[in-house]
């Protein structure tokens, strides 16, 4: 058990009932595994939804484990949902994204719903029926710039409306219920947004754009307009601006590093078992590809220790407003997506070349095409060259650091 279980326990073990112990996460969500690598192949090839994985998630009731314990879940941690993502990666690369996306959204509605009476009601709902949460973020000609919204939040006779050309909601159709974004109301600025949580009885999805795709063909991101209604307690109380920075943008990016980081493990595995056995079948003799290992290997170790240092950096100032919004921490959290997104394709990609020709085949028991496959969306999800460009500004008001440990 690692430093971080282990405290966890330590704080937890004396208050929680048996039936939430902490330990059940690793043999619950390596159940949800061993069902997700089954059908991983064909959740690919034929780019469908893994359901089979998200009913076992169910069936663990992994998808309502972040909800606190007063509300009926398991109060699980980052830690403790990043473990999750980096195990599920390792299985089906789309099963642990549908997951990484789902959390990111149960984790706004838990720091950012509390205290409001409908947003507690969904989190019960969530932990007791195990509903998934899609998220929409990208709209019409905006991409990934989540800091602009064109739709509007519009006032009705019984509550709030809103229409939305979402060209990528993942897991939409499959979805119990989606989290957007949307401008404040119709005189509000691009950027004075809200967070809106609906139920499916709330919304209808007209299809406009197919996901016929590379990689990740198993989140079925397609898009959408949505069109909603409800009450106007389902806008979240605080405003998008806060949430962006204390909740969205850290645990999505930790959530999907773990992901892509579980991608590349099953690919360096994959890797290892391919020398290992040319190696066995040389007499001991290290194969060409036997280089290409070590640096898959090393680069994988590089990929999880900048993971586990910005979780602890998160969980350190996870409930200090004012450090989760500093230009630092903002500037350290964005950088781990660009920089994780790019190290776990070199890492897949070394992998590959530790394989040769039999991790280049889709035939055979060390194919790591499809890893790199879904490795590749990973610098283009919110893309890297849109993240550096916004982080370039800001990094020149801060200092370079004159000493190691500045």
């Amino acid at each position: 058990m690692n430093v971080h279980a282990r405290s966890r326990n330590a704080t937890n073990r004396s208050s929680e009932p048996p039936f939430l112990e902490r330990d059940s996460f690793l043999p619950r969500t390596a159940s949800v595994a061993a069902i997700a690598a089954a059908e991983a192949v064909d959740v690919d090839r034929q780019a469908r939804f893994p359901q089979a994985a998200i009913d076992a998630a169910r069936a663990q009731k992994l998808l309502g484990a972040q909800i606190p314990q007063a509300f009926g879940g398991d109060g699980a941690s980052i830690f403790d949902v990043t473990d999750m993502c980096y195990t599920l990666g390792r299985a089906c690369s789309s099963t642990a994204m549908i997951f990484a996306m789902h959390q990111t959204k149960v984790a706004c509605l838990v720091r950012h719903g509390t205290g409001s009476d409908w947003h507690e009601a969904l989190m019960r709902r969530v932990a007791a029926e195990q509903l998934l949460l899609a998220s929409s973020t990208t709209e019409g000609q905006n991409g990934g710039n989540v800091r602009s919204s064109s739709a509007a939040i519009e006032p009705t006779a019984t509550g709030i409306s809103l229409v939305r050309n979402a060209t990528v909601i993942s897991y939409g159709a499959q979805a119990d219920g989606v989290v957007t974004i949307a401008r404040r109301a119709n005189d509000a600025a691009a950027s004075d947004q809200v967070l809106v949580a609906f139920t499916k009885d709330n919304y209808t999805l007209e299809r406009s754009l197919e996901w016929e795709t590379l990689g990740m063909r198993g989140t079925c991101s397609a898009g959408f307009e949505l069109k909603a209604n409800g009450l106007a307690e389902q806008v979240f109380p605080e405003a998008y601006d806060k949430i962006h920075a204390q909740t969205m943008t850290p645990v999505a990016h930790l959530c999907w590093a773990s992901a892509w980081a579980g991608i590349a493990a099953a690919a360096v595995e994959r890797a290892q078992l391919f020398i290992r056995k040319a190696a066995r079948g040389a007499g001991g003799q290290m194969p060409p590809g036997a280089a290409h290992f070590t640096a898959a290997k090393m680069s994988l170790a590089k990929l999880r220790a900048m993971i586990t240092a910005s979780l602890d950096t998160y969980a350190a100032h996870e409930h200090d407003e004012r450090a989760l919004s500093s230009l630092d921490f903002q500037s350290q959290i964005n950088l781990l997506k660009v920089e994780a997104s790019e190290l776990a394709v070199t890492t897949v990609m070394s992998a590959m070349r530790a394989c040769g020709l039999s991790g280049y085949r889709n035939d055979g028991d060390f194919s790591v095409g499809r890893h790199l496959r879904d490795a590749l969306s990973a610098p283009l999800m919110i893309n890297n060259d849109r993240i550096l460009t916004n982080i370039a500004t800001a990094s020149l008001m801060s200092s370079v650091p004159a000493s190691l440990r500045d």
